[in-house]
């Protein structure tokens, strides 16, 4: 299965999770593609089968600058090969920013609502103020991931 991974990242947080869950699918035997600089051409042209979204979050609960141009470039264009896809959402933020907490996160959600997309698990919230490691801390999440996306 092909998995194309969304990352948006502030500083870098949000890109090492990615990279960590591009680790572990790879591991599984899952073909990915990821690219923090990605375009919605570069991502069609993978040919993605299920999507993950690793997200932190900026200012008053909005994606982060590097994954603006893609987001708006999928709202717009709401492609009809990600209708039906598995996907799931990783979200990284600060609880101590109280309704904004992992707002990137939630917007990514609702993206993939509007795409129909089947998220197959409930969103990630990593927190910074609780963990210093989130790679570490999603690997259970990433491993019940891969257990959904594996064909029976």
């Amino acid at each position: 299965m092909k998995v194309a991974i969304l990352s948006g990242s502030v500083y870098g947080t949000a890109e090492e999770v990615a990279r960590h869950a591009e680790t572990m699918l790879r591991d599984a035997d899952f073909e990915t593609f990821l690219n923090p600089r990605a375009t919605l051409a570069d991502i069609l042209s993978f040919g993605p089968q299920a999507l993950l979204a690793v997200t932190s979050t900026t200012g008053m609960g909005e994606l982060p600058d590097n994954l603006m141009p893609l987001y708006s470039m999928i709202r717009d264009q709401l492609p009809a090969s990600f209708r039906g896809l598995p996907g799931a959402v990783i979200g990284l933020g600060d609880a101590s920013y109280g309704d904004t907490f992992c707002g990137g996160g939630e917007q990514m959600c609702e993206l993939f609502a509007e795409l129909d997309v089947q998220q197959v698990l409930p969103m990630l919230r990593l927190d910074a103020s609780e963990s210093v490691t989130p790679e570490s801390d999603a690997e259970p999440w990433l491993k019940e991931l891969i257990g959904k996306l594996k064909p029976a």
